[in-house]
């Protein structure tokens, strides 16, 4: 069953503990450069955590059109450049889309009782602000312009369906977003950032080339 989300819900106001980014496995080229591939775009994943609250796992993925098809980045003797082809590529595509889902997941360092489990409900997704930044080095600077173009709730149903109405609901929650990014040098990394309204960071990432 599909909820789509009111455009009132707090967390349209603009989410994510780093983690590293997933492009492809790098490919040993010679012993002097390694090679790696971005065809799909790129893929990130991270978990996060609210205190007294669920933990849970976000997977993103960044593409824009064909952008990223046959986008290699080549770490050799003389630095780091990134091609397609024949063609150096510098900067980013005028706009990127950014697809991420999340969803509950275990807490790894918690021992919770049974029925004690929270879970991303809506109350809990009403506390949530996403916020996105372009980092370079260490320096972040506001991502302006961000664009929400789906926000949307699925009910996950339960293994054992005979009990459906004494188990709490469990929701994966789907969000898509299109990301100005003319000028912005492909070395330059978005992070994802969630917080908390008392400002707490649930969870943060960066999808970085």
């Amino acid at each position: 069953m599909l909820l789509r989300l009111h455009a009132s819900l707090a967390i349209a106001a603009f989410l994510l503990l780093a983690a590293a980014p997933r492009p492809a496995s790098p490919q040993p080229n010679h012993r002097e450069k390694t090679v790696w591939n971005y065809d799909g775009g790129i893929l990130v994943e991270t978990e996060g955590s609210l205190k007294e609250g669920p933990c849970f796992r976000i997977n993103s993925k960044v593409t824009s059109g064909d952008f990223f098809q046959n986008l290699k980045r080549i770490d050799g003797a003389s630095g780091t450049f990134f091609r397609r082809g024949n063609e150096v590529v510098t900067e980013f595509p005028e706009r990127l889309n950014l697809s991420m889902v999340m969803y509950d997941f275990p807490c790894m360092d918690k021992i919770q009782q049974a029925g004690t489990r929270v879970f991303l409900n809506r109350a809990v997704m009403d506390t949530l602000r996403l916020r996105f930044y372009w980092k370079r080095g260490m320096d972040l600077r506001p991502a302006t312009g961000v664009v929400a173009k789906r926000m949307q709730a699925e009910l996950v149903s339960p293994y054992a369906t005979q009990f459906t109405k004494e188990l709490p609901e469990m929701y994966e929650w789907y969000f898509e977003f299109e990301v100005p990014s003319a000028h912005v040098p492909v070395t330059d990394s978005l992070v994802i950032m969630l917080r908390t309204t008392e400002g707490q960071i649930a969870a943060r990432v960066a999808a970085r080339m």
